[in-house]
């Protein structure tokens, strides 16, 4: 049984000798772990503040809360890659936001799940009735009421990102979000890639289908529009139809394939044939109505639509789309993980009973570290 605060001190003060110490040992780890469960703070940093707190335990937690936010204001100019897209849905909208931190470890924690699930479902309250990209500030001021049994009650969005960077050591950023309405006679489709729990993924996948008419059937919408997301995850489109790749981006291609004709050595009409060849390709890799379907590459995207549009009983089409990828675009940086795997000594001298046990947590920690990276 666990002793804390006033009542531990004085409990302590009848113990001497070997009894005091033996007790000691096994009731301060038991601190150690109740505290570790409370917070999930590293356990050094949990034996640090109940030594500086004279063991009191609910001092203790206070005090890892304070060094904890002011950590996380210092790391929070470090490099955040990883993480995950977290995504939301009511009957009016979809929205999709990339909640970041530095490791993959974190992102597999239950608390930084939690948070970036309340943050997509906090994005619906978002007022607009178009499809649109938002940043962080849209959310900050924001209330959010948590409801984690390690971090709960009503905060701001900027509070509440404070306080899980500072409970996992990191710097922890929301990064951007997206949201989606859906049309007044369709749905819109999502596909998580990567999925630790419903909600969550790496790679997101979003459309609209938007039916013609007054004929809706849902469960095949809903069919086909799951394998377009899908699709839309695993070929990368970038735009929706020819007429909407912009002309810097045709243009660009173009010079590139030129260059690349002229090299040949052909004639200038060779080379000018070459370059419309290479440009129909090109828009079969970025143009999602022209690219081959990922389920069936006998057909193109367009030729489903179609075949949807058949089995529906009206003219089905796609109007718009959304592929977003956890860190696409930051700079990522080489993990560094420094594991401890033995019991130091000092210079051969046996190490008491709680310093063993303090070890072998963090050998434990350490080990469910490593496992976690290489299942990846």
């Amino acid at each position: 049984m666990a002793v804390c605060g006033a009542g531990r001190r004085v409990y302590m003060k009848l113990f001497t000798g070997a009894n005091y110490s033996s007790f000691s040992a096994s009731n301060e780890m038991n601190l150690i772990k109740q505290l570790r469960e409370r917070t999930s703070a590293p356990i050094k940093d949990v034996k640090a503040a109940l030594v500086d707190s004279n063991w009191d335990i609910d001092a203790a937690q206070k005090e890892l809360r304070k060094r904890g936010i002011v950590l996380a204001s210092k790391k929070s100019s470090r490099t955040a890659s990883e993480g995950l897209l977290a995504l939301a849905q009511n009957d009016h909208k979809t929205a999709l936001i990339e909640l970041n931190c530095e490791t993959d470890f974190v992102a597999r924690n239950d608390i930084f799940q939690h948070l970036a699930l309340s943050l997509a479902n906090q994005a619906l309250l978002l007022p607009n009735s178009s499809s649109f990209n938002f940043g962080p500030q849209s959310l900050e001021e924001m209330r959010l009421n948590l409801q984690h049994p390690k971090i709960n009650g009503e905060t701001t969005v900027q509070n509440a990102i404070t306080e899980v960077a500072a409970i996992m050591g990191e710097n922890v950023k929301l990064r951007r979000g997206y949201v989606m309405p859906a049309p007044s006679k369709g749905l819109v489709s999502t596909y998580l890639h990567t999925s630790p729990q419903p909600g969550l993924g790496r790679i997101a996948g979003i459309l609209s289908l938007e039916v013609d008419g007054g004929k809706t059937q849902v469960d095949a919408l809903q069919r086909v529009g799951s394998e377009l997301a899908m699709h839309v995850v695993a070929a990368k489109p970038v735009f929706l139809t020819k007429e909407l790749v912009s002309l810097d981006a045709l243009e660009n291609e173009r010079e590139i394939l030129k260059s690349q004709a002229e090299s040949s050595g052909k004639s200038q009409m060779a080379i000018d044939k070459m370059v419309e060849g290479r440009l129909r390709k090109y828009f079969e890799d970025v143009v999602l109505m022209d690219q081959k379907f990922v389920m069936n590459d006998t057909m193109k995207v367009k030729a489903v639509l179609d075949n949807l549009s058949k089995e529906v009983g009206s003219s089905v089409r796609i109007v718009s789309f959304l592929r977003m990828e956890v860190g696409e675009g930051i700079a990522r940086m080489n993990p560094l993980y420094k594991m401890n795997e033995t019991v130091m000594t000092d210079n051969g001298r046996r190490i008491n009973s709680l310093q063993k046990e303090e070890n072998k947590m963090i050998n434990n920690e350490s080990a469910t570290h490593n496992e976690m990276k290489i299942t990846l």
